[in-house]
């Protein structure tokens, strides 16, 4: 990845997808996640609620939080790369509403984008623009030589 490519220029989601070494992974996949907007300052994706619900037919809690840590995680492992790898460390959801249907859309940015951690907020909202979680997401950035890659 340039250069260009870190700073607020979107990067292409499928070529970005392609260079994962497992795609968007298992979870994401089976939750429909789908990357939108991919920048090291803005990612954004959405996750349909169908197949992503509680009991009582709600959004999960839990398909929110993987919805944020997947965001946060991106846009921490393009703010690290090439030097270093994003490892979650920290991740809470204050969920606001709930989604009985349709899509949800996430839209992460930075609040702290340092040396060895970056930090996202993450705002999750419904078709009709209301926002239905609030989660903030801090990665440690590792040296890549520690985790063998």
């Amino acid at each position: 990845m340039s250069d260009d490519q870190r700073g607020t220029t979107p990067i292409d989601v499928q070529e970005y997808i392609a260079s994962m070494p497992q795609g968007m992974g298992g979870l994401n996949e089976k939750m429909g996640v789908e990357l939108v907007e991919v920048s090291a300052e803005r990612v954004v994706a959405t996750m349909p609620v169908e197949g992503n619900t509680q009991p009582y037919g709600l959004l999960h809690g839990g398909a929110s939080v993987v919805l944020a840590e997947t965001l946060g995680s991106i846009g921490s492992a393009l703010h690290a790369h090439p030097d270093r790898v994003a490892v979650g460390v920290d991740i809470n959801a204050t969920h606001h509403r709930a989604a009985t249907g349709g899509t949800v859309t996430g839209v992460a940015t930075p609040a702290h984008l340092g040396r060895t951690s970056a930090t996202w907020e993450v705002v999750i909202t419904d078709e009709r623009g209301k926002r239905v979680c609030t989660s903030r997401i801090t990665c440690s950035l590792v040296p890549r030589e520690r985790l063998g890659f």
